[in-house]
């Protein structure tokens, strides 16, 4: 099994030719040397069509909504919830069973961070691998991971074995997280992007929605068990089927070389192939473009798009942690803080879906990016501000629609404009990674002994979103500059059509940012 995975790395880094996919099937032909059937040389080789009726495009969208959307958007639900649930097990009973009462709400905010220090460090080169193994297969076992990890929390008895589990889990979830945009980035153009990673990022504010529901249901449960134990328990299982169903039902790639024919036609694929080629052509396959790779560490764009990023993780982190402690400080009890967290997550993924259609409708992300991180902002103000509580309540609201919206529309930014598979596997994680030390930051401003204002918290969470509206206007100003400057030079490409960039990613003279 090593062996065989060390073979595969060594032959994508040191590729006999610029594009040398790697086939899944290397049993092509019968004794004899002939192939197996028509069926299977068509499956296996096809040219690639350039016109394509609009209607069996649409059919296939369709087609690959129903399957990769449900699998996806229910992953990440779970993934979700089984990083975020520690916010509510804090008000069922966990520190005082495991953390000694943890009167200063430092180990806590441990157990929260500690999360985002595996998965940082493991983002860039587990989405790099992931290049060199089937989608289906490396998702599916990054849920499976992360499930048992979270079911496996309900067994924790201190602090150590605590600690050691959400270190772990965050390992499992590096392997899924940024490796669901590069995944999309198969199947879906940058017209559609924007709407298909609001659905699936969506569902990290069901996930909130869920999880407050969840929380309350439980706290009514009078369970043999402790509460807390019992929401591990019940939020960790699903994540594992959902695993089992990724194997099963996860299509892999529009260019995989066998197995597809379960779920796409040949004249699907064919499709599928030319959408795939649609504004882009560049590396594909198994295999890694080391040039790509140090591309991507070298683009101060990834970096600026990284300080957005960490400012919104910041108030991610912050408000899936805490949101239910903030609002009890508005003078609710545990079960109904527990329930008053659900409108906002609610409302959250309706204005994440309205905004991220209105981006792809209108191909732009940075104006509507500088918009949701304003609204955030202001929502952070207003906690600041000390105003009465249904004015404090709103601001919750701000908060998570101005949050959420700007996270799932920066995952889309980034999923088409950098160019080639290679240079997005290693860029979109890296900007990610950067973002996600907000996350450790955001998990430790907001300690007990500063409740119930909450002052440096919010005014941190507050100014990062402001920065982050700053930091978008930046970018979108640039790409737009950017493509100004290359229409001059060589035109403007033909819409739709194919772009090299397997030498230059997104540096290609044809090649258009989406601003």
């Amino acid at each position: 099994m090593f062996a065989a995975a060390f073979g595969r790395l060594h032959a994508s880094f040191f590729p006999s030719s610029t594009y040398a996919p790697v086939p899944m099937d290397m049993d092509h032909e019968k004794d004899g040397g002939e192939p197996k059937n028509d069926d299977d040389v068509q499956q296996e080789s096809f040219e690639v069509e350039d016109d394509i009726d609009s209607e069996d495009e649409l059919s296939l969208v369709k087609k690959l909504d129903r399957r990769i959307l449900p699998i996806a958007c229910l992953m990440y639900l779970f993934a979700f919830l089984d990083r975020s649930n520690l916010g509510n097990a804090r008000l069922q009973g966990l520190p005082q069973d495991t953390l000694h009462g943890d009167p200063t709400g430092v180990l806590f905010d441990w157990l929260t961070s500690v999360f985002y220090f595996s998965y940082i460090l493991c983002q860039v080169p587990a989405t790099v691998a992931s290049k060199l193994f089937p989608p289906r297969l490396w998702l599916g076992a990054a849920a499976i991971g992360w499930g048992l990890c979270s079911t496996l929390m309900s067994t924790g008895f201190n602090f150590t074995s605590l600690l050691f589990a959400r270190l772990v889990l965050g390992v499992f979830e590096a392997g899924f997280g940024p490796g669901i945009p590069l995944y999309m980035s198969f199947w879906y153009t940058k017209t559609e992007m924007g709407l298909r990673m609001a659905y699936w990022f969506g569902f990290a504010a069901v996930a909130g929605a869920f999880g407050g529901l969840i929380a309350f249901g439980i706290q009514h449960a009078h369970a043999a068990i402790a509460n807390w134990r019992l929401l591990f328990i019940v939020e960790g299982i699903p994540a594992v089927l959902m695993g089992v169903i990724a194997f099963m039902l996860l299509p892999n790639r529009p260019d995989s070389p066998a197995g597809e024919g379960r779920f796409l036609t040949v004249e699907e694929r064919k499709i599928a192939m030319a959408r795939m080629n649609r504004g882009i052509s560049g590396d594909r396959g198994l295999v890694v473009n080391r040039a790509h790779v140090a591309a991507a560490f070298k683009d101060w764009r990834v970096y600026v798009g990284g300080v957005i990023y960490f400012g919104m993780n910041c108030a991610l982190a912050a408000i899936s942690a805490f949101l239910p402690t903030i609002i009890k400080t508005f003078g609710w009890t545990n079960a109904i803080a527990q329930l008053l967290t659900v409108p906002p997550y609610a409302v959250a993924a309706v204005v994440l879906t309205a905004t991220s259609y209105a981006s792809d409708r209108s191909q732009s992300r940075g104006l509507h990016i500088a918009g949701s991180c304003t609204v955030g902002g202001i929502g952070y103000l207003l906690l600041l501000l000390r105003t009465n509580v249904h004015v404090r309540y709103f601001a919750t609201f701000c908060i998570t629609s101005g949050t959420y919206t700007t996270i799932g529309l920066m995952i889309a930014w980034y999923a088409h404009n950098l160019g080639s598979e290679t240079k997005r596997a290693a860029g979109i994680p890296l900007f990610m990674a950067i973002g996600q030390c907000g996350s450790v930051l955001g998990a430790h401003i907001f300690p007990a002994t500063e409740g119930p204002r909450y002052v440096k918290g919010f005014a941190i969470s507050c100014a990062l979103e402001f920065l982050g509206a700053i930091c978008a206007l930046v970018l979108t100003a640039s790409y737009r500059r950017a493509n100004r400057h290359r229409d001059e030079l060589y035109g403007r490409p033909d819409t739709g059509g194919k772009v090299d960039t397997s030498e230059l990613a997104d540096k290609a003279p044809m090649f258009r940012y989406v601003p």
